[in-house]
């Protein structure tokens, strides 16, 4: 027991160096870096360290795909730069519950790789699917890159590499045993969950019925929700 809080206690020292460099990039704002910090708090003592380092490899991914083509996304004025706390929860809330409470139960394991696998696709597909002109989803017509609800090809196949990776680790670190179970949970989920976004984006989000933060809440939820009918 007295070993266990002591590995424990090191991952805190290290998510707490990771939210300083977070915070210190400008990747994330104060507020921003800790939340982050306080769910990964939880989810080190509720569920594992192999929980966490999921959540790490999405915001790595997210991180990454932010930054690139940076020059870009500046001229067209859709590049987001730091994060905040809104971000954080809107994206992590619903994975962060899943893990906190039902990390033992096989299809809340579903759901917390559904949801991480559709905010992994959904940023990738955002952030890399920009760089080629979109078409909105609702009616495929050509947009501006960065329109609410706009897809393209380029996004659409980085959001499905993203959610497959996302499960390819969740089997790597044991979260769902069978790999084949992981992959199909990730890449359908994610992948759906990525439409959703885009749909209520096109349809609701353009028409200021809902904030980016709502739509992604609702998506991820929709990604748990069916991470965790495939699980079952």
């Amino acid at each position: 027991m007295a070993e266990d809080l002591m590995i424990n206690g090191g991952y805190v020292v290290i998510l707490f160096i990771l939210g300083f460099l977070t915070y210190k990039h400008r990747a994330l704002d104060f507020l921003g870096s800790v939340f982050m910090f306080a769910m990964g708090f939880v989810i080190i003592f509720s569920a594992g360290i192999s929980w966490l380092l999921i959540i790490l490899l999405f915001l790595i991914l997210s991180l990454f795909a932010t930054k690139f083509a940076k020059p870009y996304k500046k001229n067209l004025g859709k590049y987001e730069g730091r994060r905040n706390a809104v971000n954080v929860i809107s994206n992590g809330i619903v994975a962060f519950m899943m893990a906190a409470f039902g990390s033992y139960y096989l299809p809340l394991a579903g759901g917390f790789i559904g949801a991480i696998a559709t905010a992994t696709s959904d940023t990738l597909a955002s952030e890399i699917g920009i760089l080629k002109e979109p078409r909105l989803i609702t009616t495929f017509k050509k947009v501006e890159p960065g329109t609410d609800g706009a897809i393209s090809i380029l996004g659409t196949a980085v959001g499905v590499v993203g959610a497959g990776i996302i499960g390819i680790v969740g089997f790597i670190l044991g979260i769902i045993p069978d790999p084949l179970v992981s992959i199909k949970v990730a890449v359908i989920a994610g992948t759906i969950g990525c439409f959703v976004d885009s749909i209520l984006g096109a349809v609701l989000e353009r028409r200021g019925l809902l904030k980016n933060e709502h739509v992604n809440l609702i998506a991820t939820v929709s990604g748990a929700l069916i991470g965790i009918i495939l699980a079952i």
